[in-house]
C-alpha cells in the first residue's frame, strides 16, 4: 500500500495506522504521546487514547468508527465527524499514516 494522504471527504475505506517515532503511556485515564520526530507532546484524552490503540494495527476508518460508535454510544455521523477531525489533526502533526485501502 502507498501513501495516500486524509481525504478531506469522509471516505471510510481509507486505513489509518500508528506512524513509528512516538510513545504513548497512560496518565489519569487519558493517553498521553511524544513524538521522538518532533519532540512534541500531545494529552490525547481518553477518546483519542482510545482511537490511538485501536489503530495500533491498521484499520480502516469505517471500521474505527463503528467501533467507537458502538463503544461511546454516540450517533455514527456525529462519530464520523468528530474521528475524521481528529484524525486529520493527527494526520497534519505527522502522527499517523494513511494509506489508501
Amino acid at each position: 500500500m502507498i501513501e495516500a494522504g486524509l481525504k478531506d471527504t469522509h471516505d471510510t475505506e481509507q486505513i489509518v495506522v500508528r506512524a513509528e517515532g512516538n510513545m504513548a503511556s497512560d496518565m489519569n485515564g487519558e493517553k498521553v504521546m511524544f513524538s521522538t520526530r518532533t519532540g512534541k507532546y500531545y494529552n490525547l484524552g481518553a477518546v483519542g487514547g482510545r482511537i490511538w490503540d485501536l489503530i495500533e494495527e491498521p484499520i480502516d476508518i469505517g471500521r474505527l468508527i463503528d467501533t467507537l460508535a458502538a463503544e461511546y454510544e454516540v450517533e455514527r455521523a456525529t462519530c464520523e465527524r468528530e474521528a475524521f477531525a481528529f484524525l486529520r489533526q493527527m494526520y497534519r502533526e505527522s502522527l499517523i499514516e494513511v494509506r489508501s485501502s
